[in-house]
């Protein structure tokens, strides 16, 4: 059988077509499988940093004088902002201290919740949590009283763990009527 020229570049037409169909199709499939797993990263360090969080309130509700349970997950060189200083408080150290005064005041936390969690990961290595803390904390009296923060932490994998190196936690009054 005898092939004519112009049916010799059809069918070899019709063969690239075809190749180019399957690498077109090989290459969605790979970004899919890629984009399935990096989001999959994804839910486990929000996972791993919100439970952190609960771990840290958990520790400062059994026991608030225990510091070395609360700040377990913050990094030496930890920063933070918050409403009742008006200047960052640089390192653990610093931290450590105000948390174990803190933690002989009257006054003791009864519910911590977090509400509006997203968490946004950056190279698989950096992760920012923010969400508005919700809870009570109970007075010398017995009156609770409820405790809103805007609230903002900023974790950095080192090694196979991650750790706080920053917080950012503001106010959040109630709106006025």
């Amino acid at each position: 059988m005898l092939i004519e020229p112009g049916q010799l570049k059809q069918r070899t037409l019709i063969k690239m077509k075809k190749m180019m169909l399957v690498f077109i199709a090989s290459v969605c499939c790979t970004a899919f499988a890629m984009n399935a797993s990096a989001q999959q990263a994804d839910q486990a360090t929000t996972d791993a940093v919100t439970a952190m969080v609960k771990a840290q309130w958990a520790a400062e509700m059994k026991d608030p004088t225990n510091v070395a349970e609360q700040t377990k997950d913050m990094s030496d060189d930890y920063t933070e902002f918050n409403g009742q200083y008006a200047t960052r408080l640089d390192g653990k150290a610093i931290n450590s201290r105000l948390t174990e005064a803190g933690g002989k005041d009257s006054g003791k936390r009864i519910a911590a919740e977090m509400a509006n969690p997203k968490v946004q990961v950056y190279n698989g290595d950096v992760a920012i949590l923010t969400y508005n803390y919700v809870g009570l904390t109970l007075d010398k009296d017995g009156k609770t009283e409820p405790a809103r923060a805007k609230s903002t932490r900023v974790y950095v994998k080192k090694g196979d763990k991650w750790m706080m190196v920053h917080a950012n936690f503001a106010p959040d009054p109630l709106p006025k009527d």
